[in-house]
Protein backbone atom coordinates (compact mmCIF):
# COMPACT_ATOMS: atom_id res chain seq x y z
CA UNK A 1 0.00 0.00 0.00
CA UNK A 2 1.35 3.40 -0.95
CA UNK A 3 1.64 6.00 1.73
CA UNK A 4 -0.71 8.94 1.72
CA UNK A 5 0.52 11.98 -0.19
CA UNK A 6 1.46 15.07 1.80
CA UNK A 7 -0.72 17.52 -0.10
CA UNK A 8 -0.79 20.14 2.64
CA UNK A 9 1.71 21.41 5.15
CA UNK A 10 1.67 19.50 8.42
CA UNK A 11 1.90 22.72 10.41
CA UNK A 12 -0.96 24.92 11.58
CA UNK A 13 -3.47 22.05 11.48
CA UNK A 14 -5.40 20.38 14.30
CA UNK A 15 -4.05 16.83 14.56
CA UNK A 16 -3.55 13.96 16.92
CA UNK A 17 -0.04 13.02 17.93
CA UNK A 18 1.40 11.36 14.79
CA UNK A 19 2.65 7.79 14.61
CA UNK A 20 6.18 8.60 13.55
CA UNK A 21 7.40 4.99 13.60
CA UNK A 22 4.83 4.00 10.99
CA UNK A 23 5.96 6.91 8.84
CA UNK A 24 9.64 6.12 9.35
CA UNK A 25 9.34 2.53 8.17
CA UNK A 26 7.09 3.30 5.22
CA UNK A 27 8.86 3.03 1.89
CA UNK A 28 9.88 6.48 0.68
CA UNK A 29 8.15 7.45 -2.54
CA UNK A 30 9.19 10.38 -4.69
CA UNK A 31 6.51 13.07 -4.73
CA UNK A 32 6.79 15.69 -7.51
CA UNK A 33 6.61 19.06 -5.74
CA UNK A 34 8.05 22.46 -6.52
CA UNK A 35 11.42 23.26 -4.98
CA UNK A 36 9.92 26.46 -3.55
CA UNK A 37 7.22 24.52 -1.66
CA UNK A 38 9.73 22.01 -0.31
CA UNK A 39 12.21 24.64 0.85
CA UNK A 40 9.42 26.70 2.42
CA UNK A 41 8.17 23.73 4.46
CA UNK A 42 11.72 22.77 5.42
CA UNK A 43 12.32 26.34 6.63
CA UNK A 44 9.09 26.30 8.66
CA UNK A 45 9.96 22.96 10.25
CA UNK A 46 13.55 23.93 11.04
CA UNK A 47 12.30 27.11 12.77
CA UNK A 48 9.78 25.17 14.84
CA UNK A 49 11.41 21.84 15.63
CA UNK A 50 14.09 23.10 18.04
CA UNK A 51 11.49 25.01 20.07
CA UNK A 52 9.32 21.88 20.18
CA UNK A 53 12.28 19.77 21.29
CA UNK A 54 13.05 22.12 24.19
CA UNK A 55 9.32 22.28 25.02
CA UNK A 56 9.15 18.49 25.18
CA UNK A 57 12.11 18.44 27.54
CA UNK A 58 11.01 21.40 29.67
CA UNK A 59 7.41 20.21 30.10
CA UNK A 60 8.28 16.48 30.02
CA UNK A 61 5.80 15.95 27.16
CA UNK A 62 6.10 12.66 25.32
CA UNK A 63 3.46 13.86 22.84
CA UNK A 64 5.53 16.86 21.78
CA UNK A 65 8.55 14.56 21.57
CA UNK A 66 6.58 12.33 19.21
CA UNK A 67 5.86 15.34 17.00
CA UNK A 68 9.57 16.17 16.93
CA UNK A 69 10.34 12.63 15.75
CA UNK A 70 7.60 12.84 13.14
CA UNK A 71 8.89 16.17 11.80
CA UNK A 72 12.41 14.73 11.72
CA UNK A 73 11.16 11.88 9.52
CA UNK A 74 9.25 14.35 7.36
CA UNK A 75 12.44 16.37 6.88
CA UNK A 76 14.24 13.23 5.71
CA UNK A 77 11.49 12.64 3.15
CA UNK A 78 11.71 16.18 1.79
CA UNK A 79 15.50 15.99 1.60
CA UNK A 80 15.10 12.80 -0.44
CA UNK A 81 12.64 14.54 -2.79
CA UNK A 82 15.00 17.47 -3.32
CA UNK A 83 17.95 15.19 -4.10
CA UNK A 84 15.87 13.31 -6.69
CA UNK A 85 14.67 16.57 -8.24
CA UNK A 86 18.23 17.87 -8.43
CA UNK A 87 19.47 14.74 -10.18
CA UNK A 88 16.59 14.82 -12.65
CA UNK A 89 17.02 18.53 -13.38
CA UNK A 90 20.79 18.68 -13.83
CA UNK A 91 21.70 18.58 -17.51
CA UNK A 92 24.86 20.64 -17.58
CA UNK A 93 27.69 21.65 -15.27
CA UNK A 94 26.02 25.04 -14.81
CA UNK A 95 22.77 23.33 -13.75
CA UNK A 96 24.64 21.23 -11.22
CA UNK A 97 26.38 24.28 -9.75
CA UNK A 98 23.07 26.10 -9.29
CA UNK A 99 21.37 23.07 -7.75
CA UNK A 100 24.25 22.45 -5.35
CA UNK A 101 23.24 25.56 -3.38
CA UNK A 102 19.70 24.20 -2.95
CA UNK A 103 21.09 20.88 -1.75
CA UNK A 104 23.26 22.65 0.82
CA UNK A 105 20.25 24.53 2.19
CA UNK A 106 18.27 21.29 2.42
CA UNK A 107 21.15 19.54 4.15
CA UNK A 108 21.47 22.37 6.69
CA UNK A 109 17.74 22.14 7.47
CA UNK A 110 18.06 18.40 7.96
CA UNK A 111 20.96 18.89 10.38
CA UNK A 112 18.76 21.19 12.46
CA UNK A 113 16.02 18.53 12.62
CA UNK A 114 18.58 15.88 13.58
CA UNK A 115 19.78 18.13 16.41
CA UNK A 116 16.20 18.43 17.67
CA UNK A 117 16.01 14.64 17.65
CA UNK A 118 19.15 14.52 19.79
CA UNK A 119 17.69 17.03 22.26
CA UNK A 120 14.61 14.92 23.04
CA UNK A 121 16.85 11.93 23.77
CA UNK A 122 17.72 13.79 26.98
CA UNK A 123 14.22 12.93 28.22
CA UNK A 124 15.51 9.45 28.94
CA UNK A 125 17.85 10.76 31.64
CA UNK A 126 15.24 13.26 32.94
CA UNK A 127 17.47 16.23 33.82
CA UNK A 128 14.90 17.78 36.20
CA UNK A 129 15.71 21.31 37.27
CA UNK A 130 18.76 21.54 35.01
CA UNK A 131 17.05 22.75 31.84
CA UNK A 132 14.98 25.51 33.51
CA UNK A 133 18.17 26.88 35.09
CA UNK A 134 19.93 26.88 31.72
CA UNK A 135 17.04 28.45 29.82
CA UNK A 136 16.55 31.11 32.51
CA UNK A 137 19.55 32.98 31.14
CA UNK A 138 18.25 32.90 27.56
CA UNK A 139 16.85 36.07 25.97
CA UNK A 140 13.61 34.24 25.21
CA UNK A 141 11.99 31.47 27.25
CA UNK A 142 9.23 28.92 26.83
CA UNK A 143 6.03 29.15 28.85
CA UNK A 144 2.77 27.22 29.13
CA UNK A 145 -0.59 28.98 29.62
CA UNK A 146 -4.10 27.52 29.99
CA UNK A 147 -6.81 29.75 28.49
CA UNK A 148 -9.64 30.69 30.86
CA UNK A 149 -13.25 30.67 29.67
CA UNK A 150 -13.42 34.27 30.94
CA UNK A 151 -10.71 35.44 28.56
CA UNK A 152 -11.61 37.76 25.68
CA UNK A 153 -9.28 35.63 23.54
CA UNK A 154 -11.81 32.78 23.33
CA UNK A 155 -13.06 32.11 19.76
CA UNK A 156 -10.76 34.86 18.41
CA UNK A 157 -8.13 34.30 15.73
CA UNK A 158 -4.47 34.70 16.66
CA UNK A 159 -4.02 37.27 13.91
CA UNK A 160 -6.99 39.30 15.14
CA UNK A 161 -5.59 39.36 18.67
CA UNK A 162 -2.16 40.51 17.42
CA UNK A 163 -0.48 38.47 20.14
CA UNK A 164 3.03 38.69 18.75
CA UNK A 165 2.95 42.40 17.90
CA UNK A 166 1.32 43.37 21.21
CA UNK A 167 3.33 41.18 23.58
CA UNK A 168 6.31 39.89 21.60
CA UNK A 169 5.21 36.34 22.44
CA UNK A 170 5.07 33.72 19.68
CA UNK A 171 2.62 30.82 19.96
CA UNK A 172 4.58 27.62 19.31
CA UNK A 173 1.76 25.13 19.79
CA UNK A 174 -1.80 24.76 21.03
CA UNK A 175 -3.07 21.71 22.93
CA UNK A 176 -6.82 21.23 22.48
CA UNK A 177 -8.25 18.21 24.31
CA UNK A 178 -6.42 15.24 22.79
CA UNK A 179 -5.14 17.12 19.74
CA UNK A 180 -2.39 19.61 18.91
CA UNK A 181 -1.88 22.51 16.55
CA UNK A 182 1.83 23.00 15.90
CA UNK A 183 3.06 26.35 14.58
CA UNK A 184 -0.47 27.84 14.59
CA UNK A 185 -1.16 30.45 11.93
CA UNK A 186 -2.91 33.83 12.10
CA UNK A 187 -6.27 32.25 11.17
CA UNK A 188 -6.14 29.63 13.93
CA UNK A 189 -8.57 30.41 16.78
CA UNK A 190 -8.03 30.21 20.52
CA UNK A 191 -10.63 28.40 22.59
CA UNK A 192 -11.38 28.07 26.29
CA UNK A 193 -9.24 25.45 28.05
CA UNK A 194 -6.64 25.45 25.27
CA UNK A 195 -3.10 25.04 26.53
CA UNK A 196 -0.72 27.37 24.71
CA UNK A 197 3.03 26.89 24.54
CA UNK A 198 4.53 30.31 23.89
CA UNK A 199 8.00 31.76 23.49
CA UNK A 200 9.20 35.20 24.52
CA UNK A 201 10.28 37.36 27.45
CA UNK A 202 9.08 37.40 31.07
CA UNK A 203 7.39 40.77 30.51
CA UNK A 204 5.56 39.56 27.42
CA UNK A 205 4.52 36.39 29.22
CA UNK A 206 3.07 38.34 32.15
CA UNK A 207 0.93 40.48 29.83
CA UNK A 208 -0.28 37.53 27.77
CA UNK A 209 -0.91 35.38 30.84
CA UNK A 210 -3.09 38.07 32.45
CA UNK A 211 -5.08 38.40 29.22
CA UNK A 212 -5.55 34.66 28.68
CA UNK A 213 -6.59 34.19 32.31
CA UNK A 214 -9.29 36.81 31.84
CA UNK A 215 -7.71 39.25 34.29
CA UNK A 216 -7.50 42.01 31.68
CA UNK A 217 -9.80 42.62 28.74
CA UNK A 218 -7.27 43.73 26.14
CA UNK A 219 -3.60 43.19 25.37
CA UNK A 220 -1.54 46.23 26.30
Amino acid sequence: MKKEKHKKSLLGRLQRTPHWKKEEFTEIEYEPTSVKELLTEMKDISELIIDLAYSALLFNSTEIAEEVKFLEVRMDEMNYDIRIMAMMAARTKEDAEQLSGILQIAQAAEKISNTAGDIILLMKIKPKGLLPRILKDADEQLFRIVVSAQSQACTKMIGYLKIESETGMRVIAIRRKNCWIYNPQSDNTIQAKDTLIVKGTDEGYNDLNEFLLGKQEVLD
